[in-house]
């Protein structure tokens, strides 16, 4: 009987994603665009916020979305219809995107006249921010129905993220969150991270929000 073989391809995996992953940044800036990878759980507000986001930043900016999701197009049309170029991108089940994925939406997306490039990824606090999509920052977006707590279950996501969207401000009254456990457990686990909270619905937190894409873009 012949030896059996065991090999391991998780090393060669992330190796290839970060390869992609670098040409794709390069790629980016070449172009002049700069992309931002949002992550967050379904239901979270994670479209709803981008709507928001494009309406205050597409009079001095040209946005682009691309839409990650298992199926539909609703997402990609309720972001153009505000005011961004989008494309939709199915993943036939795949609970993240990789760099591949995102340069296929990239390519897409042809950014040669986009100055932000949005990345909405798969609702999932888990398996996404394991890969590198190319993206030059990273944000998180957490719901305040969701609760406070989820930087307890779910650490990964809030140790590796540049920012932090608290979303559904506008409901907080009707919700147990603590917003000071809340941050505690966050930067416990992130001491640089940025934190936001805001409603897309009535506006609050918006402004700050929006001025830390322009910093992150060198516009502020």
């Amino acid at each position: 009987m012949s030896e059996l073989k065991v090999f391991s391809i998780k090393k060669n995996i992330y190796e290839d994603n970060k390869k992609v992953a670098e040409e794709t940044r390069g790629f980016l800036r070449e172009n002049g665009a700069f992309m931002v990878n949002v992550m967050s759980s379904p239901g979270s507000g994670k479209t709803t916020t981008l709507v928001s986001t494009v309406k205050a930043l597409k009079e001095e900016m040209n946005i682009g979305v691309i839409e990650a999701d298992v199926d539909s197009d609703v997402d990609a049309k309720t972001v153009q219809e505000a005011g961004a170029r989008a494309v939709q991108m199915h993943t036939d089940g795949l609970c993240h995107i990789d760099a591949t994925m995102a340069r296929a939406g990239v390519d897409a997306l042809e950014i040669s006249d986009l100055d932000l490039v949005f990345l909405e990824n798969i609702g999932n606090l888990i398996c996404p921010v394991g890969y590198d999509t190319g993206a030059m920052k990273n944000i998180a977006i957490l719901s305040v129905p969701e609760g406070d707590d989820k930087p307890l279950k779910y650490p990964m996501i809030f140790a590796k993220v540049d920012a932090l969207l608290i979303s559904k401000m506008d409901v907080m009254p009707y919700f147990d969150f603590d917003m000071e456990a809340l941050k505690e457990r966050v930067y416990h686990l992130n001491k640089d991270i940025e934190i936001f909270p805001l409603s897309a619905k009535t506006g609050e937190g918006m402004d700050a929000w929006t001025n830390w894409i322009r910093k992150q873009m060198g516009r502020k």
